[in-house]
């Protein structure tokens, strides 16, 4: 699976990438029906740190851990080392427009975990993040403009 989304905010590049370096960052721009509870992860995030969460779609509760990596004042990467897929890495990039204005871009590869005794919510949680993906950017955008645009 992959699937990628872009949109603007209207916020300087440096402003956008320190916002989103903060690990409280997951929760104030994650819009429902998703909630995410931060459970590890340093304030700010850095080249190889970790970030421990539980991300509820609906009333399941998905753990999860996933690496930082590829940081830069550009962007970064999350790879999940543990949680509901088999593969999960997701890009984001910030590219400026102008002085007040950055372009986020999401990418993520993934692919399902297969269901396996132990495992019976993994399948069907991956397939409820897969349907999420395709309905919550647009209300990812909303939360991030929010939360960085001044006049929003």
């Amino acid at each position: 699976m992959k699937y990628r989304h872009q949109f603007r905010v209207r916020a300087p590049l440096p402003a956008l990438a320190e916002f989103h370096a903060q690990s409280a960052s997951m929760g104030a721009i994650t819009p429902p029906p998703i909630s995410v509870r931060v459970t590890r992860a340093p304030a700010r995030l850095r080249e190889g740190d970790e970030m421990a969460f539980t991300m509820w779609l609906g009333p399941v509760p998905l753990k999860w851990v996933a690496h930082i990596e590829n940081v830069s004042g550009r962007g970064f990467s999350d790879r999940q080392i543990s949680g509901p897929f088999q593969e999960w890495t997701h890009r984001h990039t910030f590219a400026a427009l102008s002085e007040a204005t950055t372009e986020v871009r999401d990418e993520v590869q993934a692919r399902l975990r297969k269901q396996s005794s132990g495992e019976r919510w993994a399948w069907p949680c991956g397939w409820g993040c897969r349907c999420c993906s395709h309905t919550v950017p647009g209300r990812r955008a909303a939360c991030w403009k929010a939360k960085l645009e001044p006049d929003h």
